[in-house]
Formats: C-alpha cells, sequence, structure tokens
C-alpha cells in the first residue's frame, strides 16, 4: 500500500471484492489521467488472518493510523464480520493452500493455545470497523438515486391487517434493563473483575481499562435463566400460533455476546436432543453456538452421529416451524448464526409484507424472536405502521437519512473486549485503578450475576459525541429537515447521552432547526408519518441503531441499501468513504461460481468515489480530481436512468457489463465538460474508443456467461485467476489498460 496515494482503496471479501477485480482497473486508469494516485490495502477476513500470525502485512493497522492524518481518504466496501464458523473455513482454506496456521482451539489448554485464541479472536466479528471508523456516520441516499426509486419503483409485498407477524423481545432480565451507566469525570484506569459468590479469590476479567474526561461509561448484563425462559415460550407461542419462528441477532458486529444468544436459541428448539446428546457433542466440539448447520455438518465423523441426527430430524418436525435462510438447500434461520444479521433481515421481512419462508418454499407470517428489548420496539411499530396503513410506496415516501455516532469504537460495538460469559455467581464490579476522581478501589458499578450470564461494558468518549451533535446540526441546517435524537429514557446509557446532546446543542447555532429528543418507537412512528407524506426526517443515532436504520429505512425506499452513499468525515479532517451494504454477497459469490453472471451492484462504489475525489480535490489541491467526481456523478446518474444496473438474469447485463457501461459515460462526460480542458481532450479518443467498440465489449461479456469459473479460493482466492474471470472482455481491457 502505498501510504501517501492520494486514494486508498480496499480489499475486501466475497462479492464486493470480485467486483474490486473489474472496477479498480478503470478506477485507476481514469484517475492516472487526472493526476491521482489510487493505491489499494488489503483488509479482507483472509489477510487479517494472515497478519495476525505475521504471515502477511498489517494493511488494517496502517489504514487505522491513517485514519488519523488530515489529507487521508480512504474508500471502504463491505468485508466479511466474521462469525466464528466464517473465521474456521478461512483458516482451514490458508492450510490447504500451504499457510503455517494453527487451527482455531475452541478450548484453549496450553500458553500457546490460548495465544492462538486471542489473536484469532481479535479477527473476529466486526474487527475493520473499530480500526477505521475514527469518524461519525453521515448517510443519505443521493438525490439521483431517489428519484431513480422513485421513477422506478422496486416490488413491494402486500402488508394485511390481520397479518400474524410480530416482535417478540424480553420484559426483564436483559441488556436493556439491566444497564447502568456513568458519565467518568476526569481520565483513570479501571479494572473489571469477578467477586465470585462463594467466597473464593476475585477474577480479573479486565486488568486495566483506560477511560478518558467526559466518556459514558454502561455495564449490563443478560440473564441466561431469564432468556431461557423466554425463548422456551417463543418456541411454544410460534408453534400454538402456527406462525414461523425466526431469531433475528447480530453474531457477526456482536461476536462475544450474540453467539452466545444464538446457541440459546438453537438449544430451545433443541431441548430433548441437548439433554440426551448435549454432553456428546460438547465432546466432539460440535457446539450450539456455530450453528445447527455445523453440527449436522461435524455428525458425519462422530460414530453415533445416525442417532443424533435422527433426533434432531424428529424434535424438529415436532416443534414450530423454522423460517428458512435458503429453502431449496434446507437451511434454516439456525444453520449458520451469520445468516441471521437483524439489520438485513427484518427489513427484507417487512418490504416481504411480513412474511418469511418456510420449509416448502411458502412465504408466511413469523415470530420475529429478537431476545434484547434495546431496539426491538423499532421494528415492531414499523410492522404496527404496516398493519394499519399498508406497505409504504416507494415511488411518494419520503427519506430518512442517518447521523450516526459511532467514532472511537463507540457503544455496543466497540464491548467485544469488555465483554464476558460469566463463569461462576458473584458481582461483576467496575472499579477504580487511579485517576477518575475517586479513590482507588471505588466501585463505579456492579451487577449480580450467575453462572453463563452475558455481562458487558461499552464506552462511549466525549469528543466524538460532541462531533456527533455537530455533524446532526450540519445536516438539519443543509437540508432543512427535522433531526431527531433517538434516546430511550428508559435506558441508563442513553439518559447520559441525553445530558451531553443537550449540552452541545447548546453550544451550537440551531436557530431556525428542528432538532428533537424521542424515544427510538416514537421516533421511529414519526419517521413513518413524515415518510408516508412524502417528507424526509433526519435520524441522529447511536452505533448499533445507525447499522439497524441504514438498513431498514432504505430497504423500504430503495430496495436495498446498497444505493446509500456513506460519508464518515474523520474527526482529523481526512475521509472514509463507505460503499454499502455486503449482507447478500455470499449468493452471489454462489452464482458467479455456478454460472459466471455477478449481480452485485457497484453503485455505492461510484458513488463513494466521486465524493473520494472531492475530498482529494479539498485536501491535495487537485482540482482535476473535482472534475472526474462530477464527470462520474453524471454518469452514474445516466447509468440510473438507461437502466444499465446490473440485472437478475443470464444473458443480460451483469456487474462487469455496468462497469463497461459506466466507463463509456464517464469518458463521454469529461470529453463534453469544459471546466477542465486538458481532461477533455485526453479522454476524447478515450470515448470514441469505447462508443465504436461498446457492442462488441458487451457482447464479449455476455459470452462469457453460463457455466462454472474457478477463482482459486473464497477467502484468498487467486488473484489471476479471478482477475481473468472479472474482466473477460480483451477489447475493453485494452482500451483500459492503454490510454
Amino acid at each position: 500500500m502505498a501510504e501517501r496515494s492520494d486514494v486508498i482503496y480496499t480489499w475486501t471479501d466475497e462479492a464486493p471484492m470480485l467486483a474490486t477485480h473489474s472496477f479498480l482497473p478503470i478506477v485507476q486508469a481514469f484517475s492516472r489521467a487526472a493526476g491521482v494516485t489510487v493505491a489499494t490495502a488489503d483488509i479482507s477476513l483472509a489477510g487479517r488472518v494472515l497478519a495476525a500470525f505475521n504471515l502477511g502485512p498489517d494493511e488494517l493497522g496502517v489504514l487505522g493510523a491513517l485514519t488519523k492524518e488530515p489529507d487521508t481518504t480512504i474508500i471502504k466496501l463491505p468485508n466479511v464480520s466474521a462469525s466464528l464458523p466464517q473465521l474456521k473455513a478461512a483458516i482451514a482454506e490458508l492450510q490447504a493452500a500451504g499457510y503455517d496456521l494453527p487451527s482455531y482451539p475452541d478450548s484453549p489448554r496450553t500458553a500457546q493455545e490460548r495465544a492462538a485464541r486471542a489473536r484469532y479472536d481479535a479477527v473476529k466479528g466486526s474487527a475493520v470497523n473499530p480500526v477505521l471508523r475514527e469518524g461519525n456516520s453521515d448517510r443519505r441516499a443521493p438525490a439521483a438515486v431517489k428519484a431513480y426509486a422513485r421513477s422506478h419503483p422496486h416490488s413491494m409485498g402486500e402488508w394485511s391487517p390481520t397479518s400474524r407477524t410480530r416482535v417478540a423481545t424480553m420484559s426483564a432480565g436483559d441488556f436493556r434493563h439491566n444497564e447502568r451507566s456513568v458519565i467518568i469525570p476526569e481520565e483513570g484506569t479501571l479494572q473489571i473483575r469477578l467477586r465470585p459468590a462463594n467466597g473464593a479469590e476475585p477474577l480479573l476479567l479486565r486488568k486495566e481499562l483506560a477511560v478518558t474526561a467526559g466518556e459514558v461509561l454502561d455495564a449490563t448484563f443478560m440473564s441466561a435463566a431469564a432468556l431461557d425462559a423466554f425463548l422456551a415460550e417463543q418456541v411454544a407461542a410460534a408453534q400454538a400460533d402456527d406462525v414461523l419462528l425466526s431469531v433475528h441477532l447480530k453474531a457477526t458486529m456482536m461476536k462475544v455476546s450474540d453467539p452466545i444468544i444464538f446457541g440459546h436459541a438453537v438449544r430451545a428448539v433443541l431441548p430433548q436432543t441437548f439433554a440426551r446428546f448435549g454432553g456428546l457433542l460438547d465432546q466432539e466440539g460440535l457446539r450450539a453456538e456455530d450453528g445447527l448447520g455445523a453440527i449436522l455438518a461435524g455428525l458425519e465423523q462422530v460414530p453415533e452421529g445416525p442417532q443424533v441426527r435422527e433426533a434432531i430430524e424428529a424434535e424438529l418436525a415436532a416443534g414450530p416451524r423454522i423460517s428458512m435462510v435458503d429453502s431449496e438447500r434446507g437451511v434454516t434461520n439456525l444453520h449458520v448464526p451469520s445468516d441471521v444479521i437483524i439489520d438485513a433481515s427484518m427489513p427484507a421481512m417487512i418490504r416481504g409484507g411480513g412474511k418469511l419462508w418456510d420449509a416448502s418454499g411458502a412465504k408466511a407470517d413469523t415470530l420475529a424472536v429478537i431476545p434484547d428489548s434495546s431496539y426491538a420496539g423499532v421494528y415492531q411499530a414499523v410492522i404496527e405502521d404496516c398493519k394499519a396503513n399498508g406497505a409504504l410506496d416507494p415511488r411518494t415516501m419520503g427519506s430518512v437519512p442517518n447521523v450516526g455516532l459511532m467514532a472511537r469504537k463507540a457503544e455496543e460495538y466497540g464491548s467485544h473486549d469488555k465483554t464476558f460469559l460469566v463463569p461462576v455467581a458473584g458481582t461483576v464490579e467496575v472499579v477504580v485503578v487511579d485517576g477518575v476522581d475517586a479513590a482507588p478501589g471505588t466501585v463505579l458499578l456492579s451487577h449480580e450475576v450467575a453462572a453463563g450470564d452475558i455481562w458487558r461494558a461499552c464506552q462511549t468518549q466525549n469528543a466524538p459525541v460532541r462531533d456527533w451533535v455537530h455533524l446532526a446540526v450540519t445536516r438539519a441546517r443543509a437540508t432543512g429537515a427535522p433531526a431527531v435524537f433517538w434516546l430511550d429514557p428508559q435506558r441508563a446509557h442513553d439518559r447520559a447521552l441525553t445530558v451531553l446532546v443537550e449540552r452541545y446543542l447548546g453550544e451550537e447555532d440551531t436557530t431556525g432547526l428542528d432538532l428533537r429528543v424521542l424515544d427510538p418507537v416514537a421516533a421511529t412512528r414519526l419517521s413513518l408519518e413524515r415518510a408516508r407524506r412524502g417528507e424526509d426526517t433526519i435520524s441522529v443515532t447511536g452505533n448499533v441503531l445507525r447499522d439497524y436504520n441504514t438498513d431498514l429505512f432504505p430497504i423500504l425506499e430503495l430496495g436495498t441499501s446498497a444505493k446509500m452513499l456513506s460519508v464518515v468525515p474523520l474527526m482529523n479532517g481526512g475521509g472514509l468513504y463507505e460503499t454499502g451494504a455486503g449482507g447478500s454477497a455470499p449468493k452471489h459469490v454462489r452464482q458467479l461460481l455456478e454460472e459466471n453472471y455477478l449481480r452485485w451492484d457497484s453503485l455505492g462504489e461510484f458513488l463513494a468515489l466521486a465524493e473520494a475525489l472531492r475530498h482529494v480535490a479539498q485536501v491535495r489541491s487537485k482540482p482535476s480530481a473535482a472534475v472526474l467526481a462530477d464527470a462520474l456523478d453524471a454518469a452514474t446518474a445516466r447509468l440510473l436512468e438507461e437502466d444499465r444496473s446490473p440485472a437478475r438474469r443470464l444473458g443480460a447485463v451483469d456487474n462487469r457489463g455496468s462497469h463497461a457501461w459506466l466507463a463509456l459515460y464517464w469518458a463521454q462526460a469529461l470529453a463534453q465538460q469544459t471546466a477542465d480542458a486538458a481532461l477533455a481532450q485526453h479522454f476524447a479518443p478515450v470515448a470514441r474508443a469505447l462508443e465504436e467498440t461498446n457492442e462488441q465489449v458487451q457482447a464479449e461479456l455476455v459470452e462469457a456467461q453460463g457455466h462454472p469459473v474457478e477463482i482459486g479460493g473464497y477467502y484468498r482466492p487467486d488473484h489471476a485467476l479471478t482477475a481473468a474471470v472479472m474482466r473477460p472482455s480483451a477489447t475493453f481491457n485494452q482500451i483500459i489498460d492503454t490510454f
């Protein structure tokens, strides 16, 4: 990675990585003509694994350091936030490729195994975002995208007032109800310890925890007993009501807590199987936390496997109908923890009229189980609105852009290193070591817990909160739309945050602005009410709601969240430009391998690149970069209007064909613009060449479709093989590589 390049483009995973092999050569060729350099950084799961064991460069670490530089410009594509099954699959692939890596130790016994486990756990889950997000989030639908959605509305499922779909969530014993919070008065060091109820020596859970002045520190836990009782009730309720049982979590980003909760859900559906064979499954390393799919696959190597499989199948048949991720392949909602990503699964269900797929491939109402109640009410409010008013209409509905608090590992997504499965009953305490305007040994926060409970602490620093409030005011003034802070007075954290929000709003010029603080359910209802009138409402939220809202509303408005513009103004002046969601990426990869057809839409990359080039023009004093950006925006708008985005079927334009159309439109826009005569002169022959060969290029791209291809790996594909698959038009390549 050239650290001082104007733009750093990230290599990631799955479909976005495949698309990069096609689009990046275009980006580099066009940018080079304007004197803009574009380098790359590998932040893929495989790259991070290799870096963790010093078998490859730590490009994520380098990129993290660059986020603090004022002239850094990064384009960040969706990456795999690995669940444990995904991590193990990546390790196995790398081992098979000859890399000297240890297997993941589920139950480390030696110092070497514990060290390997720690390295792997640092890679697991949301390892990338906390490193790069040194700023808060501004996500919105660009005008061209919104106009296209209104003139070409996506399909919406029909809602019935008698729909039995609903959300089930805990009313006690969860993270929301057990939360306690404090604002730290001055910097210092804390410690997290567990004092066992049996009087044994305290267990040190976290030796040192640095805190800063003014930050909000939370602690909470989920009761395992309350969780199990709740899940058992929902299994019975789904069966009694004859609706699908579906579980919605975030086992990727919440890489410690949510896989554990997912395991509880698997056991709740199969209580007799685990009562009978739980010891055997533990002995074989087949964990409920890894999902039903991993258990069934592992049984192939177990002598008693047929008996266990028979018990699982019998209990599934006798229990409630389970929502399916893939009916044709028999993949249930409980097969793979990373398949039940709540911010993708819940909006898709709502867009589909409140229905999910059953085992026969038919759609049915569902009991959507969201154990923690912190944000579950948002989805229930949308369901209630749709039952009362019908599906939202993309042709007329307003937008709900988001200003999200996420800088410096804010809130729950920064809790991984402070989340613990409680080993024995006792009291977890957050204790002062030094500073914090308190005597050493002072207990700031504490909870009485039982063995198996999930305890976590979260930090939200003061400077990101101030920046978040300022960004909200800036967006409200720029748009004229109301800005609503989604803060729950029943949550300790949100009460503390409200104090800071009111303080920092007092420091801003808010004259003429409509700024409100509402609880999330009320904010959801207001946003929907305004959206149905065609009005926009800015949601100003914390980190998890940022994630949820920037999928929920865009999926309803635009059909996908991948079409959102995602800008992260870094706090020291740099810019991070994110390119949308990657939740559907695995299905796209499978289709490419089977049919040599990639449906992935790179619109997010086009939007991010234009904004990144404008940032380069500003911070690197390269006005030609702004000309590139304006021409790219014009090309993107034309691409949408002329319907050159990837289609759904073989024989049509796929991702590669869409890139070729964009290159043509971009070159034409550059040749026709008058702001930079040298660029216009340079791109005139390029535009002519692309115009003259366009029919041949598109024919070559279509001709490549329709048969299986090999790229040499899933997590670490062979670069040359992948490039050959993703750049199959010799005619197009000749123009791009030589102009």
